[in-house]
């Protein structure tokens, strides 16, 4: 599989890229800066220069053709309000009509555990344009024609992944290493296409939870 891999250098990218490559898929990691593009190279991935924030549709279109699948796993990280609907919402829509445009049809979105209507995060705090922008671009997602997936991991972690996981869960912790292995393997798994898998770090293998 031909994977394009948004935001590669990010902390649960970089994990990804050689989980992937060590299972014989290309992938093309997306990154904004010169200066990282050494790193997907260096974890085995073929880096592609490309600054989600500023390109356009089409351009976005370009980069992503030829590929068999998209994963999502950029962010801006917090900060200024305006940035996080930037990148977290109008560049991850815009990557998602680009895939339409490109003839990708599987795509998987790196989201949150409170990915819902009802998050319960109030306007006023500073943690509310993230999942606002989540949720809006999981929804417009969920109302392509794409073959999507939307990963809900709890409050995200470094410990060292455990390769399991418990599901439908509504609170928790997840390390991103379980994350990498979960977006993976949902790459592989027909079954989690049309899904928002919620999950934290658990008892159940991953390979248990989606099938080889």
């Amino acid at each position: 599989m031909n994977v394009a891999l948004i935001g590669a250098h990010g902390k649960v990218g970089r994990l990804l890229v050689p989980i992937l490559t060590d299972h014989d898929n290309a992938v093309s990691g997306i990154v904004r800066l010169e200066s990282q593009l050494p790193l997907v190279e260096e974890l085995g991935g073929t880096p592609v220069l490309l600054d989600i924030e500023q390109a356009s549709t089409e351009e976005m279109t370009e980069a992503l053709r030829g590929h068999d699948a998209v994963v999502w796993s950029a962010g801006a990280g917090g900060g200024e309000p305006e940035r996080t609907y930037a990148i977290d919402r109008d560049a991850a829509i815009r990557s998602m009509d680009a895939a339409a445009a490109a003839g990708v049809s599987r795509y998987v979105m790196v989201s949150w555990i409170g990915s819902v209507p009802d998050h319960g995060i109030a306007k006023d705090n500073s943690f509310f344009p993230y999942a606002d922008a989540k949720l809006a671009a999981d929804d417009h997602l969920r109302g392509t024609d794409l073959d999507w997936t939307i990963l809900g991991p709890g409050t995200l972690t470094n410990h060292a992944a455990t390769g399991t996981i418990d599901v439908d869960a509504e609170n928790g912790e997840t390390s991103r290493g379980n994350v990498a292995l979960v977006a993976a393997q949902v790459l592989r798994s027909p079954s989690t296409v049309g899904q928002f898998i919620r999950f934290v770090d658990g008892a159940t293998p991953v390979l248990e939870v989606f099938g080889r």
